[in-house]
């Protein structure tokens, strides 16, 4: 934290980079840990080679101090705002909110257990290494992209009647149609630890949330595409985006290897049948691909952001206390495999009883991203890319800002917040 305090002073000073936004891209490459901590990144958690961050690509935007933006300048309305609507809106959260109102005002709070019990093996926090290499191809012009036909692909994947009436079937279809969805204990392991209600700061887990993923998961097509995109972002919520022609070829690229899948063949025809868009499928993935990486404003600053960014990577707002966004469990995986990411514990369900473990895979959980906090932050884990994707477009096209909807075994509320004709935020909540 020492590195981070010491930024934002010297931003409060003045001493921030005054250069124009479109400049910014050659400032500083040193990875986000010696940005936060001032040392060598080995030191830091990051046992990430040079080389394999140079497969990551040579844009070094996630890299860059984001205290540097002018802190002072008024924020605009927020976008996202999980933990404050999730407390408002969702009734079963009410007490976790009312908890944290007596310990601001000098009030004992509720224990932090509150009687629950813990389940989960414990084992150290400590980071690891991600086999990248690969991914350097997806970083190829368009005309030298491979591209992979499901072979999982299945025959009917027009909407029923029942489907085109009910979001929740429509769904849930989504949901069977995953066959990229990893298996618990055979793709992945976690250990959700000890849990916590949204007030409690204390770090109740012991150990990483992730034992461990398969290098295999990594070389499946359209997982290794968008991890490929996650470096193209700087985390910082009110810094301005520049997207190299790079960037472009690899959100176009990933955005055809998806479209190859059953959920979004299925979602195309579903919009389709519903008359919101045509049957002409390059122009639907020019759809998908504004709706997701053209960049708007957050924060107050132009060009600062998009749905891609806010959903799947996450924002740390301007002055540095809060982190919005960041719903996609590959990036928390990743980020937490170089030691950016602490989890601190998973979130008590409203009913009791429904205790997670390791076969979960609708989780919420409370993380530090970069030393700064997320109260509440909720996923899917081990779902695939182009089902995440398929299933916020599908809500946001037909859907409303609250969806409760069924997947496989989970009742979800997915939460989708709109700005003018992008996606503000999109995330799931355990119904």
């Amino acid at each position: 934290m020492e590195g981070l305090i010491k930024g934002l002073l010297d931003v409060a000073l003045g001493h921030g980079d005054d250069q124009p936004d479109e400049s910014r891209d050659e400032r500083s490459r040193s990875t986000w840990a010696q940005v936060v901590s001032d040392k060598d990144p080995q030191e830091s958690g990051n046992f990430l080679t040079s080389n394999q961050w140079e497969n990551l690509g040579e844009n070094p935007k996630r890299n860059e101090q984001w205290g540097n933006e002018n802190l002072s300048r008024r924020p605009q309305k927020d976008l996202d705002g999980e933990e404050e609507k999730y407390g408002r809106k969702e009734g079963g959260w009410q007490h976790e909110y009312k908890d944290n109102q007596n310990q601001r005002h000098g009030k004992e709070p509720e224990s932090c257990n509150d009687g629950w019990e813990s389940v989960g093996k414990k084992h150290p926090k400590k980071p690891k290494k991600v086999q990248m290499d690969h991914w350097q191809t997806y970083k190829r012009p368009p005309s030298e992209q491979e591209y992979f036909e499901d072979l999982q692909i299945i025959a009917n994947l027009t909407a029923s009647k029942e489907e085109l009436q009910d979001l929740s079937k429509a769904c849930n279809r989504l949901w069977e149609l995953d066959v990229n969805r990893l298996l618990p204990g055979k793709d992945y392991e976690i250990d959700v630890g000890e849990g916590k209600k949204v007030y409690c700061k204390e770090d109740v887990a012991k150990g990483n949330l992730f034992s461990w993923v398969s290098e295999d998961v990594f070389r499946k097509p359209t997982f290794s595409r968008f991890c490929s995109l996650l470096d193209n972002y700087n985390p910082n919520e009110g810094y301005k985006e520049v997207v190299t022609s790079k960037e472009r070829d690899e959100q176009v690229a990933f955005v055809e290897e998806i479209s190859r899948s059953s959920p979004v063949k299925y979602l195309h025809n579903y919009l389709i049948s519903k008359g919101i868009v045509s049957e002409d499928k390059q122009d639907f993935k020019r759809i998908l691909t504004s709706l997701w990486f053209d960049l708007y404003s957050r924060g107050g600053t132009s060009r600062s952001s998009s749905a891609f960014e806010h959903v799947f990577v996450g924002e740390i707002k301007q002055g540095g206390e809060e982190v919005s966004g960041f719903h996609n469990w590959l990036q928390f995986y990743l980020e937490e495999a170089k030691g950016t990411v602490n989890y601190q514990g998973y979130i008590f369900p409203r009913r009791r009883g429904e205790i997670p473990d390791t076969e979960t895979q609708l989780l919420t959980i409370q993380l530090e991203w970069n030393g700064v906090l997320k109260s509440v932050s909720s996923t899917l884990i081990g779902v695939s890319p182009e089902f995440e994707l398929a299933l916020y477009t599908l809500c946001f096209f037909v859907g409303g800002e609250d969806n409760y909807v069924e997947l496989g075994p989970y009742s979800v509320n997915i939460k989708c917040y709109r700005f003018r004709d992008k996606i503000g935020s999109a995330f799931p909540v355990a119904g």
